[in-house]
């Protein structure tokens, strides 16, 4: 959230953009998923700006590691400068702000500072490995733990307060730039997370942590077995019980947040797929209905605004478009699924509907160039017999049929402004590779009239004003 942050906002302002749709923020594990957060609602310390805490004055300017110091020992490190920097030096405003913050985000604050505290303690291993007392939240032996671990508390609601206020300051400086911030928020929560360990009764889960069956999708476009994610699953009677108050506190967390938000897997809300815990696969799953028309009147029935999209991809029933529909939430169309079954194919330009966001891909799909370079050569010919024989050349040409699409919103993967290949892709979905999430560009990429040629496409299909 530092100096580039902010370039990349005043890019996306001179090329006439009005969204930067992001990954989900909080916490990951070491794989980097963010759709696999240690929290539905806190944010990852590793976007906290340090040079923002320099010019702040309660870190200390160090521009290098200590010898062969690993990236996070030093970010962590810093972070943990910055904290003593804050105890001396910050004025009566912002020690009032750190208050406020912690007193504000308190439902959801302490249980995360102190599951992370724990997992520190305990070297990062998951909670359902602690001692009994602690796996299982003896209020005894939590009392114990938060008077032994006072300063790890302090310091992990102190990265808290740190990455909001940061965030905050980015988001409303988008804002004043015409540019609002759409959000990601995944269906299901991490086995390992605060959420599960302080929240079990909503978790389909046994006396030890485990997990009887976990979420995960059939066998379709991306996978032969299926997807096990391998998430645990709601237990939707005790949720529909108390009114869904778990979901309504995190859709609370998400709308202070962001602007817009997406609802990753929202075919989960009317059905799942249920997956025996023991299989290692999903190809034994079965659906399972879910409560989503009364979750979402709950939420409806709770917030002045549910600017919610639906994430509506892969085994879609008539159900799952009756739900997104009765609730007037814009579904999603992906080009590169669009150029296969006939002229019939939802994705096709032609037949897009208002209330939708396009893309071309997204961030579980190929770079659209290489997309492109995968198919056949008859379906390349199809692809530019659609658009136009004339047509730009990949993925200009993919990208001007989202922008002119009648979608009321298009979204545009970096990598295909770049016109990157297919060694950049951000996540191939159903593995655990090295490469997944680890994907940035580089300014030196953008080329000096990127802005200006993007900004003509805008304001050409009327999506700049």
């Amino acid at each position: 959230m530092g100096p580039d942050a902010y370039r990349f906002v005043d890019f996306l302002a001179d090329g006439g953009f009005s969204i930067w749709q992001t990954l989900p923020l909080g916490p990951t594990h070491s794989d980097l998923s963010p759709y696999r957060c240690q929290s539905v609602h806190a944010g990852s310390e590793r976007l906290i700006s340090l040079e923002r805490l320099v010019e702040s004055g309660w870190l200390p300017r160090e521009t290098e590691p200590l010898g062969e110091e690993p990236a996070w020992a030093y970010r962590r490190r810093r972070l943990a400068q910055a904290m003593e920097g804050f105890r001396r030096h910050a004025g009566a405003r912002d020690r009032e702000a750190f208050q406020a913050f912690t007193a504000s985000h308190d439902y959801w604050l302490e249980d995360y500072v102190l599951y992370q505290a724990l997992r520190s303690v305990h070297r990062g291993q998951p909670w359902w490995t602690w001692p009994a007392e602690l796996r299982d939240r003896d209020p005894d032996a939590l009392e114990r733990a938060r008077s032994s671990l006072a300063e790890r508390l302090e310091r992990f609601r102190f990265e808290q307060f740190l990455f909001f206020g940061q965030w905050r300051e980015l988001k409303q400086y988008a804002n004043e730039r015409g540019i609002l911030i759409f959000g990601d928020m995944p269906l299901y929560v991490a086995p390992d997370s605060a959420d599960v360990w302080a929240q079990r009764e909503y978790f389909r889960l046994d006396e030890h942590g485990h997990p009887h069956v976990v979420a995960g999708v059939p066998p379709d476009y991306f996978s032969d077995t299926g997807q096990r994610w391998g998430n645990p699953l709601y237990d939707w009677q005790r949720m529909k019980a108390d009114g869904f108050i778990w979901w309504i506190a995190r859709v609370r967390s998400q709308l202070e947040t962001f602007d817009l938000i997406r609802i990753d897997h929202f075919r989960g809300l009317e059905a799942f797929w249920e997956i025996p815990a023991s299989d290692d696969t999903a190809i034994n799953g079965h659906w399972v209905p879910a409560p989503g028309r009364k979750l979402l009147q709950a939420l409806r029935n709770t917030f002045d605004r549910l600017p919610l999209v639906a994430e509506d991809l892969g085994f879609i029933t008539e159900g799952v478009e009756e739900l997104r529909d009765v609730f007037g939430l814009p579904g999603m169309k992906v080009l590169h699924f669009a150029f296969e079954g006939g002229s019939a194919n939802p994705y096709l330009p032609h037949n897009h509907v208002p209330n939708a966001v396009v893309y071309t891909g997204t961030h579980d799909n190929d770079t659209s160039l290489g997309w492109y370079s995968s198919l056949s050569e008859g379906e390349r010919r199809y692809v530019h017999e659609y658009l136009g024989r004339s047509s730009d050349p990949m993925p200009m040409a993919l990208c001007r049929a989202a922008l002119r699409s009648v979608a009321r919103l298009a979204v545009l993967p970096m990598q295909d402004l770049l016109r990157l290949g297919a060694e950049h892709r951000m996540n191939e979905p159903g593995t655990s590779s090295d490469l997944n999430w680890r994907w940035r560009f580089a300014w030196e990429q953008v080329e000096p009239d990127l802005s200006e040629k993007f900004r003509h496409f805008n304001e050409l299909y009327g999506r700049f004003a």
